[in-house]
């Protein structure tokens, strides 16, 4: 039984007919099975390594809605108020539009109910005042028109004076001209009378007609020299009157100038009133039309997050939260900064959803059950406030469609499918705590310049 001697007992006895050697037995057959088991599943593991891996970026995310509009909102009240009255409840579809309740006013300024009446009223009596002004500044621009008609009227009329007395006054010298030539013939004449009287020619009647003549036009040339300095005085005072009318007229077209600058100035005044007052009137209109928290789209309200009646509201203070009807599932899943150069748009990811059983092999993502598809569409540029960046996965047309039960707000665990590397490399990785590898899609490596160097990478 021990082999220490050389005579083989084996072919002489059946070991199976005693029970200690049987144990023996099948112990040493149990052990080359081990051996060849061991073996077979070394070789096995050896060969698994060698296998293709799918690298990918575990992360956990939720479900929303893919155009900002379509997800979940809350209604605010623009003014502050008193809920009044509800007219929807939890869980109502709502088109857009209804009525979901009603607030009054808790201002003391907007508590008169006749205050749009009442300010209209002061609307139309500015807009009054506003055509008074208008016709007004219309008067004074027509006599500001007559005013300078009637200035160059008068300036012509005195202009036709003054030629008047310029003319007279030549006239006036050609006569004084005339009167003193007279006077000197005259006073030749008497001077030639007197030397024939002494010489006895001439009788003393003759010498006394001529110092009379001589003395007559000695009174006309006197009188020829007042009448011209009468005219030079006319002359003059044409000249004043042109004057006098000038100043006369300009004050008068600068006091009306004056009175229609100030009619403009209480027009633009008034019209200033005017457009304040519309202000206030679209205000008032405005708030009132806020009275009614109405639907901005067709949803479900699901939460009532003011309830009762006569609770009082303040301004921009949530009402209720509604969910849209229409809207287009998408999945927000949030990346370490570390993993973002790996995330590409159009980027494979698979998609696990809360509430939905499934068997995932994050490796071999082609033999997962359960699972959806999808594709990355947003990346964001900047880290939320939980440190990552927010990544926006909308479901793949080429894969099965998401679940028609899904909601907005549920729980989704991602896997973006990155490059497909060999199990022992993947090993490696992980212990060593290295990231995946740095890749580019297909895609993009197509319309990138290509260096003498540079290897394309795939997937």
């Amino acid at each position: 039984m021990l082999n220490i001697s050389d005579n083989d007992i084996s072919d002489k006895i059946n070991r199976r007919n005693f029970s200690s050697l049987r144990i023996f037995l099948d112990e040493e057959r149990n052990r080359k099975n081990r051996k060849k088991l061991l073996f077979t599943i070394l070789f096995v593991l050896i060969g698994a390594l060698f296998l293709p891996w799918t690298q990918n970026i575990m992360s956990k995310g939720y479900v929303t809605s893919l155009q900002p509009e379509k997800r979940p909102q809350n209604l605010e009240s623009v003014i502050s108020g008193r809920i009044e009255k509800w007219y929807v409840s939890e869980g109502d579809l709502v088109n857009k539009g209804d009525t979901i309740l009603f607030i009054s006013e808790v201002k003391d300024e907007y508590f008169d109910p006749r205050l749009l009446e009442r300010t209209e009223a002061q609307l139309n009596a500015k807009r009054s005042s506003l055509n008074n002004y208008d016709e007004k500044a219309k008067a004074l621009e027509a006599q500001l028109e007559a005013l300078e008609t009637n200035r160059k009227l008068k300036l012509q009329q005195a202009r036709n004076k003054l030629e008047m007395a310029r003319l007279n006054v030549i006239a006036d010298s050609i006569d004084l001209v005339a009167a003193e030539t007279n006077e000197q013939i005259a006073k030749a004449q008497v001077e030639r009378m007197e030397g024939l009287f002494e010489q006895g020619l001439n009788s003393k009647t003759d010498i006394e007609k001529r110092r009379l003549k001589l003395q007559e036009s000695r009174a006309k040339r006197i009188s020829q020299e007042s009448k011209l300095l009468s005219s030079r005085n006319k002359y003059l005072n044409a000249k004043v009157e042109i004057n006098a009318v000038e100043a006369e007229y300009q004050d008068k077209i600068a006091k009306t100038r004056s009175e229609r600058f100030a009619t403009l100035s209480a027009r633009y005044s008034a019209d200033a009133d005017v457009t304040k007052l519309e202000n206030t009137f679209s205000n008032y209109q405005v708030r009132t039309s806020n009275y009614y928290i109405t639907a901005p789209q067709k949803g479900y309200i699901t939460r009532a997050i003011k309830t009762g009646i006569g609770e009082t509201i303040k301004e921009g203070e949530e009402l209720v939260t509604i969910m849209p009807a229409d809207f287009s599932l998408a999945v927000e899943m949030f990346v370490k900064p570390l993993d973002l150069p790996l995330v590409h748009p159009g980027e494979d990811v698979r998609i696990q959803f809360d509430g939905w059983p499934a068997i995932f092999f994050s490796g071999w993502p082609g033999v997962s059950v359960g699972t959806f598809g999808g594709k990355v569409v947003a990346i964001d540029n900047f880290t939320s406030q939980n440190g990552l960046y927010r990544v926006l996965v909308s479901p793949d047309p080429a894969e099965q469609a998401w679940p028609e039960e899904l909601r907005v707000g549920a729980g989704a665990k991602t896997f973006t499918l990155l490059k497909d590397v060999p199990i022992w490399y993947e090993i490696w990785r992980q212990i060593n705590g290295f990231p995946p590898d740095y890749y580019q899609p297909e895609d993009q490596l197509k319309s990138a310049p290509k260096g003498p160097n540079q290897k394309s990478q795939k997937k």
